[in-house]
């Protein structure tokens, strides 16, 4: 089964990058310091040390490859001319009911960060705006109900 395309922006890739590095030189370093210490006490068998430091190396070890798949499946996506919404795409939102306008960058899943504004192309917002132009009004299915949003202004 060949893995799935992540969509990225450059600087989720960055980051990514950066991510991996530091699990890699940092983390694992400090695991194998805490196995060394536990293997130090002796008597393996009931070293509840030992078998948290274990585990937790485990659980890097799954991280780190998960890291290394993402990255490799990378697909860096590239802001287009700013006349229609697309992957890393920066929009601005009004809606209608509020009259209040909010500013979100669509990017993919794996960079979505509601707390910075960033919003998956799969999110129902994301798919709404996907394709559209300045001075259109999109709805968007939420729990709350649908909400419209008018797109002011596209950049990138």
């Amino acid at each position: 089964m060949a893995d799935k395309k992540v969509l990225v922006t450059q600087a989720g890739y960055d980051k990514l990058v950066e991510k991996l590095k530091y699990k890699k030189s940092v983390e694992r370093i400090q695991i194998a310091e805490r196995l060394k210490a536990a293997i130090a006490l002796g008597d393996l068998s009931e070293n509840s040390e030992y078998d948290d430091a274990k585990n937790q190396q485990a659980f890097l070890e799954g991280e780190i490859q998960e890291l290394e798949a993402k990255i490799r499946n990378s697909e860096i996506i590239q802001a287009g001319s700013g006349d229609v919404v697309q992957m890393g795409s920066t929009v601005t939102v009004k809606d209608i009911e509020f009259d209040e306008e909010d500013t979100y960058s669509i990017v993919g899943s794996t960079e979505a960060d509601p707390d910075e504004d960033k919003i998956s192309n799969e999110s129902p917002l994301g798919q709404a705006l996907l394709g559209q132009k300045v001075g259109t009004t999109v709805e968007v299915h939420a729990p709350a109900g649908i909400i419209k949003y008018q797109i002011m202004k596209i950049n990138g």
